[in-house]
């Protein structure tokens, strides 16, 4: 039996607190989530369309047939998610966020922003992550391989180890002293 889609169009949620929770079918267009708490929370089969998540916690949540497209995620934290369960993602940014253990391994997201960030720990493995958009971010101990990269820009990010044999990397922008990471590797020798 199929089951009702429930729509939520231009409405505010304030201090909205989840846990252990599904949501199922729920459609938001142009919403916003304000100091909103989703912990071990199931998105099941919902879209997110122009929604903005503002210093809200997205703790361990799964997406399963979900969509977003044109979500930003701004000074949030949203630790833990598997976003390769999501059904389809578009025009995905995150600004001032904590998106460690974030797995992002082989989705095609291009144009991506994770902008001063702190993304520890998280994988980007054989993701189309091309003309992305990572300035200011913290990639500590995260996993590049065979991502495209293509047209990037890291400028200002930092602990990065993504090998200039196992990625693309073409037109990408980094700066230094970090770009020396790109060594990474290489089995150079600098003086």
């Amino acid at each position: 039996m199929p089951h009702t889609q429930i729509l939520y169009s231009d409405e505010i949620f304030d201090s909205l607190v989840m846990s252990q929770q599904t949501l199922q079918g729920r459609q938001y267009e142009g919403c916003e989530f304000r100091k909103c708490s989703f912990i071990e929370v199931r998105l099941d089969g919902c879209k997110f369309i122009d929604c903005r998540f503002i210093e809200c916690r997205l703790i361990a949540v799964k997406p399963p047939n979900s969509r977003f497209t044109g979500v930003k995620f701004i000074n949030s934290q949203v630790v833990g998610m598997d976003w390769t369960l999501a059904e389809a993602i578009e025009e995905l940014e995150f600004c001032g966020c904590k998106i460690n253990y974030s797995n992002f391994k082989l989705l095609t997201i291009p144009g991506i922003r994770i902008e001063k960030c702190e993304a520890k720990e998280a994988a980007f493995i054989e993701a189309d992550l091309s003309g992305g958009v990572f300035t200011g971010t913290d990639f500590e101990n995260s996993r590049f391989f065979k991502t495209n990269l293509a047209g990037a820009d890291f400028r200002g990010a930092k602990n990065y180890a993504i090998s200039a044999y196992h990625n693309n990397l073409k037109g990408a922008r980094f700066s230094l002293p970090e770009a020396m990471n790109l060594l990474y590797g290489m089995e150079v020798v600098i003086d």
